[in-house]
């Protein structure tokens, strides 16, 4: 039998069935798309066997094909005319874009054109945006909404870590593991077919999860399954400096790993004799017993103390933080501790989101970043990256911006006057959505590339109808580093147009001749990447439809791939991992008497991102229409909020009105909001941008809130439909 991460993926015989995998995120299940002939919906989707779902899917992968068929599918380019949008072919609209980019920059410069990218879009759509953005417009101005999803545990791995590769081990090595700590993510809900891969550490007691909800994952640790941990929210790196203070105090690390792979151990074991438990629960309200037998648990399952292995797993809930970089870190420095990451069977990762957001930084849409995870500002990456497109290496731009504060900049005196987005729904899915609707409303053009007429493209000047996921080939990265092929089963309907033939008919009109044949462009983006810290060089399509199973780094010269990472030592200069000593500063709008409530924001099972896919779907609208409130019974009785009940919720930035679900499930300081929802139910009216100093990470998941009872009569709440 093959090894999980060797299991071949080949394609299926032309005009057959179409091997792909899910439109969501980065577990990227595996799928089979069979064209019908008749009926509402133009393909059937059937699971596939594959190592990360092992033939499942959630119910947003079931139903996915609803989404080619929506009602209100752009079919054709529109153009606003009188304040309205209408009809236009793609020449009349892509000479506008072009006449109107062009008088933008004649009149104030390159910089007055920024491009927003979304981690959906396949690696070959994300490395052309990116070259478009520096070689066409000439434009620093680039970031993606990858921002709001991954940037902190990036930036702490690559100061920590050397390299930012989400998990560094296949999916399936889960399996053996006797302890997996989980800290702020609730696979169970956001990639449900994820949890199967629990079931060893669940098996032996050992699942531990940081939540500040009794989340479905927080649920899966009852009846001996392990331990759950409700933190106040905004305080979870207090509870890995409390893990850290007991595995020192009671001497649990593995001194001859620190030793030999790890520097900065020194500072970080002092830093951490501040938070003995005790102190800890002070802050952050987790009893210190359960501190301390979390600690141990981790400890045994440790192969340092003879255990089977153990994972130190992140996720948004922690990462989306103004010190989310720092609870990284930590999370990293916990696991360098117990000797995890590099060993067999052990490690540390954070769980990426969106479908590609790992391939989506790697090769150029982050600001900061060239393909091949190269800095822009690093010379010696500006002329080889140049020297694959052709160009000076003087006429690359530097660095940009991270998204909000590219955001900010819209608009105003000296910041850019048109934005072209792609993949992306701003107008839900950014942190203080009130002043990001006003920046869009300031530009000179906004130009937005869709498949659904999503929040942002109703504000738009133009609207570009473009392919999706079975419509189209090319490849995405999943959270594990693995390379894997997306294939089109069906043409896109009327006039929709692959979003590489839309870059480069945008690029010809500039003078600039961009390709558009997706295995020419990653053949491309391989030559590109040549010797970055992502290296694609030994990677081709032909490779991949033979059923390969890459994983980068896939150089030319050890076409191999790298399945697992840090055996031999760490992406650093000296191979050693270089831990940070950090401290607890709490969240930048923490509660106050007038408003003394934590908002936390987060996922629920049947919805996706900013829900301009999934709430196109009946029978996941029928599952979950509207987004509710969580609050525990003790502040609903105190407000005198009934289940049902309208609920208005205020921060510093803005208000709504939702219907509450009163549920034992939540801390009574806290309240619960999805944000999947859009306009008057939007979550990201509350939440504030403030921003991690070193990853540009917005503050999503904590604020500070007061709640009210709205004056409207109590009716029945919508409860979940079971996974």
């Amino acid at each position: 039998m093959t090894a999980p991460h060797d299991r071949r993926e080949v394609g299926p015989p032309a005009g057959g069935p179409t091997a792909t995998h899910c439109p969501y995120c980065a577990l990227q299940c595996a799928q089979t798309l069979t064209p019908r002939a008749s009926g509402p919906l133009p393909v059937e989707v059937t699971a596939r066997d594959f190592p990360t779902n092992r033939g499942g899917m959630c119910q947003k992968g079931w139903s996915a094909a609803e989404v080619l068929a929506a009602p209100d599918r752009l079919t054709t380019p529109l153009v606003r005319r009188d304040g309205v949008l209408g009809p236009a072919t793609w020449e009349e609209a892509l000479d506008l874009v072009h006449a109107r980019l062009a008088a933008v920059q004649a009149e104030h410069g390159h910089d007055a054109v920024a491009v927003f990218g979304g981690g959906g879009l396949t690696n070959e759509k994300a490395y052309t945006l990116g070259k478009f953005a520096r070689v066409v417009l000439r434009t620093p101005y680039i970031d993606y909404n990858g921002r709001f999803c991954m940037s902190s545990a990036a930036a702490a791995a690559n100061r920590t870590l050397g390299v930012d590769r989400g998990l560094a081990f296949p999916l399936a090595d889960l399996g053996g593991a006797g302890a997996v700590l989980l800290v702020g993510s609730n696979p169970a809900e956001t990639m449900p077919p994820l949890v199967q891969h629990l079931a060893g550490a669940r098996s032996r007691g050992g699942l531990l999860v940081v939540d500040p909800r009794r989340s479905a994952t927080a649920g899966l640790t009852a009846d001996g399954a392990g331990l759950h941990l409700a933190p106040v929210p905004g305080t979870d790196l207090v509870v890995l400096l409390a893990l850290l203070h007991v595995l020192v105090d009671e001497g649990l690390t593995d001194t001859a790993y620190l030793a030999e792979r790890a520097s900065g151990w020194d500072e970080v074991r002092a830093s951490v004799s501040r938070w003995w438990p005790e102190r800890a629960e002070q802050v952050c309200g987790v009893p210190a017993p359960a501190l301390r037998r979390t600690a141990r648990l981790l400890a045994a399952a440790a192969p340092a103390h003879g255990g089977p292995g153990a994972y130190v797993l992140t996720g948004r809930g922690m990462e989306q933080s103004t010190q989310g970089t720092d609870t990284v870190s930590a999370a990293i420095a916990l696991a360098v501790a117990l000797g995890l990451p590099g060993r067999p069977g052990s490690g540390y990762g954070p769980l990426t989101g969106q479908g590609n957001g790992q391939g989506g930084r790697e090769h150029g849409l982050k600001s900061d970043q060239l393909p091949g995870y190269r800095l822009v500002a690093d010379p010696d990456a500006r002329r080889h990256v140049a020297a694959v497109w052709g160009v000076d290496p003087a006429d690359l731009p530097g660095p940009g911006v991270p998204a909000v504060e590219l955001l900010r900049r819209l608009g105003t005196e000296g910041g850019p006057r048109a934005l072209l987005v792609h993949g992306a729904n701003l107008a839900v899915s950014a942190p203080h959505v009130g002043a990001v609707r006003a920046a869009l409303g300031r530009l000179d053009l906004l130009v937005v590339s869709d498949v659904v007429p999503s929040e942002t493209a109703r504000l738009a000047d133009v609207v570009l109808p473009v392919a999706q996921w079975a419509e189209e080939e090319g490849t995405m990265t999943t959270l594990e580093g693995r390379v894997v092929r997306r294939r089109r089963a069906v043409p896109p309907p009327g006039d929709a147009r692959d979003e590489l033939w839309v870059l480069r008919e945008l690029a010809r009109r500039f003078g600039h001749d961009l390709g558009d044949d997706p295995r020419a462009v990653f053949d491309e983006l391989a030559r590109a990447s040549t010797g970055g810290k992502a290296d694609y060089s030994g990677m081709s399509y032909d490779r991949l439809d033979a059923g390969e199973a890459l994983y980068w780094p896939c150089p030319a010269d050890r076409p191999e791939g790298t399945p697992r990472l840090f055996a031999d030592g760490f992406a650093t200069p000296d191979g050693r991992a270089r831990l940070v000593a950090v401290d607890h500063r709490g969240p930048s709008d923490d509660v106050t008497p007038e408003r003394p409530v934590h908002l936390v924001t987060g996922r629920v099972l049947h919805h996706y991102q900013s829900g301009a896919q999934t709430r196109r779907v009946a029978e996941l609208v029928d599952a979950a229409p509207e987004p509710l409130a969580e609050l525990s019974p003790l502040l609903a009785a105190d407000l005198g909020v009934a289940d049902g009940d309208r609920v208005r919720i205020t921060s510093r930035r803005g208000a709504l009105e939702v219907r509450a679900r009163v549920t034992d499930t939540v801390r009574p300081d806290t309240v619960f909001l999805p944000f999947h929802w859009a306009d008057a139910h939007s979550a990201n009216l509350l939440t504030t941008d403030a921003t991690d100093p070193v990853s540009g990470m917005p503050e999503f998941k904590v604020c500070a809130v007061s709640l009210a009872r709205a004056a409207l009569p109590a009716v029945p709440v919508p409860h979940e439909v079971p996974a």
